[in-house]
């Protein structure tokens, strides 16, 4: 259901504008990962393609950003710009943050740094959540981004 409601959608979105090849091409090699059963390189592209879209976004606005802004500030850009309705951000106090500690946390814990002297194993389920979590947040913000007058 998660695959038809939401993944579909969000391909279809992304592959409708030369502008968003970036995020496509990151959230296809995440999936691909994910088949392959290497679950860093998905939670990396994962955050990617998150990170690319918001860029794109802001590419198709002529809003300002930096090349090396960080998906926090791409956020609060996104946010600033009304990009996200007013009435949902006052609403949904929480939104910022589940955009901010969703997919960047978890790729920065499991993926994002140095392991240090033991391997570090990512569970298939955690991966799973955040494939998944990606393509809600992608196609909430390819929404979003349909909306601006």
């Amino acid at each position: 259901m998660i695959h038809a409601d939401v993944v579909k959608p969000t391909l279809i979105l992304l592959s409708g504008e030369p502008l968003f090849e970036g995020a496509n091409d990151e959230f296809l090699a995440a999936h691909e990962h994910y088949r392959h059963k290497r679950y860093k390189e998905c939670l990396n592209d994962c955050l990617k393609s998150f990170e690319s879209i918001m860029k794109a976004i802001h590419d198709k606005n002529n809003w300002k950003y930096s090349p090396n802004d960080t998906a926090s500030k791409l956020i609060n850009s996104c946010l600033s710009q009304n990009l996200i309705p007013a009435y949902l951000q006052s609403q949904f106090t929480s939104l910022k943050t589940m955009l901010e500690t969703g997919i960047p946390t978890i790729r920065n814990k499991n993926a994002g740094h140095g392991q240090g002297a033991d391997i570090k194993e990512v569970p298939e389920e955690l991966v799973s959540y955040m494939l998944h979590l990606t393509a809600t947040n992608l196609l909430f913000l390819l929404k979003c981004e349909k909306n601006i007058k």
